[in-house]
C-alpha cells in the first residue's frame, strides 16, 4: 500500500486521531497527549495529515497566557511560578482569550488528504505548509486575523482543518521536518523585513540571529542585499556568519560602544526588554525600529525625544500582508534560503522538545513528528 493509500484508508475508516491538548493556561502539565475526535472538513476547508509541526514561542506564550497585560516578564521567566502567573487569566491569547482546551502548533508541514464540499479535488494530495497567520475576511492584507493553534486548533495531532486559501502547495526536496521550520519563523520575518523596506545596501541589525525569527531575518535581509549585522552569544557567532550575516556582536556588549551612534538604517527586534533604548540610539535620523516580539521583555523605556528628534518610525507587526506567505514560499522552491532545523522529536516528547527550546542552545528551530497513521 502507498503512503497515500495508507493515509485515505486512515481517513476513510478512523473516527479519532492522536493529539497534544492544552487544556489550559500553565505549565507543561498542561500539554495531554490524548485520543480527540477526528475533525472533517466543511465547505471552503480542507483537510490536512500532520507531518511535522515545528515549535516556537508562540506555542509558549499562548500556553502561559503570555500576552496578557498583566504580565511583564521576559518570556524564559514566566513560566517561574505558573500558578500564580496563569490564575483568573483571560486576556493571554492573540485575540484576548485562548479557546481551550486546544490543540496547539503554528508551524505545519502535512499532505491534503481531504476537501470540503465543492472543494478543488486538484489539491488532495499535495503537500502544504499551512500560513500561520490566517487573515479574516476577504480584504487584502486585512489586520483581522487567526492564529493557527493559538485562535484555533492547530498542528500537534495526526490531521487539522483549515481554510482552503490557507495551505500553500510547496514543490521542495527539503525533508518534512525542515519545511516544518518554515511557517511562523519565516512569515513573520518575511513581513517584518518587507514592511522595514530593506534593499541594497540597507545596514540592517539584528538582536537575537540565531533564533528562529531572527535566522530567518538574517537570510531573508541578505535576500534583498542588505548588510546584516546580527546580535548573538559568542558560542552561537560562527553558525550567524554561516547563514549571511556580515557581521555579528556578542550578545552582552554594549552594540553603541560597538557599531557607534546613529550607525544602522534598520533595527529589526524580538528582543526588547532593557536593550530597547540602544537600539533606537544606533538608528540613524529617519530609521526604522520593528518588532513582532520581546523575549527579554515587554515593558520598554522609551525618551519620546529620541522617537521625534531623529523622526524615527516604530512598526509593530503582527498580521502578515497578503503577499507575504506565497513569496516565502517563491523563496523556499527557488532556493533563496534554508532551512534551520536543529533536532526532531516524536510528539509525545512535546515537554522535552519546549524545555529544551526554551534553553535558546540552538540556532534556527526544533520540529516535532506525530505518531505514525496506523490502518
Amino acid at each position: 500500500m502507498t503512503q497515500r493509500q495508507s493515509v485515505q484508508a486512515f481517513h476513510a475508516h478512523a473516527a479519532s486521531m492522536t493529539a497534544v491538548v492544552t487544556t489550559g493556561v500553565g505549565d507543561f502539565d498542561r500539554l495531554v497527549m490524548s485520543e480527540v475526535p477526528k475533525p472533517a472538513a466543511g465547505p471552503g476547508e480542507v483537510l490536512v495529515q500532520v507531518l511535522a509541526a515545528g515549535v516556537n514561542n508562540t506555542d509558549i506564550n499562548t500556553r502561559l497566557g503570555w500576552y496578557s497585560s498583566t504580565v511583564s516578564t521576559a518570556t524564559n521567566e514566566s513560566s517561574d511560578g505558573i500558578d500564580g502567573l496563569g490564575a483568573g487569566r483571560t486576556d493571554g491569547g492573540w485575540n484576548g482569550a485562548t479557546p481551550f482546551p486546544l490543540i496547539q502548533g503554528t508551524d505545519c508541514c502535512g499532505r491534503v488528504v481531504a476537501v470540503g464540499t465543492g472543494g478543488d479535488e486538484a489539491v488532495v494530495g499535495a503537500r502544504v505548509l499551512i500560513r500561520s497567520c490566517m487573515p479574516l475576511g476577504d480584504g487584502a492584507d486585512s489586520h483581522e486575523t487567526e492564529w493557527l493553534g493559538s485562535d484555533r486548533d492547530g498542528a500537534f495531532a495526526q490531521f487539522t482543518v483549515v481554510r482552503a486559501r490557507d495551505v500553500f502547495p510547496v514543490e521542495s526536496t527539503w525533508s518534512d521536518a525542515e519545511l516544518a521550520t518554515i511557517p511562523c519563523a519565516y512569515g513573520t520575518a518575511e513581513n517584518m523585513v518587507s514592511r522595514a523596506g530593506i534593499t541594497v545596501g540597507t545596514r540592517v541589525l539584528v538582536p537575537g540571529a540565531s533564533g528562529g525569527v531572527g535566522s530567518a531575518v538574517v537570510q531573508l535581509a541578505k535576500r534583498r542585499g542588505a548588510y546584516v549585522i546580527g546580535i548573538a552569544s559568542a558560542a552561537k557567532r560562527d553558525r550567524v556568519l554561516e547563514i549571511g550575516a556580515d557581521e555579528v556582536l556578542e550578545r552582552g556588549t554594549d552594540p553603541v560602544v560597538q557599531l557607534g551612534a546613529q550607525s544602522v538604517d534598520v533595527v529589526i527586534d524580538n528582543v526588547a526588554g532593557s536593550g530597547f533604548g540602544s537600539m533606537l540610539a544606533l538608528l540613524r535620523h529617519g530609521g526604522v525600529y520593528v518588532t513582532s516580539g520581546a523575549i527579554a521583555g515587554p515593558i520598554v523605556e522609551l525618551d519620546l525625544r529620541t522617537l521625534y528628534l531623529g523622526d524615527l518610525r516604530l512598526i509593530g507587526c503582527t498580521a502578515w500582508d497578503e503577499h507575504v506567505f506565497a513569496d516565502v514560499v517563491s523563496y523556499v522552491e527557488r532556493g533563496e534560503i534554508r532551512p534551520l532545523l536543529e533536532r526532531t522529536y516524536p510528539m509525545s516528547d512535546i515537554v522535552t522538545a519546549q524545555r529544551d527550546f526554551l534553553e535558546k542552545r540552538h540556532v534556527g528551530n526544533v520540529v516535532l513528528i506525530p505518531p505514525t497513521l496506523s490502518n
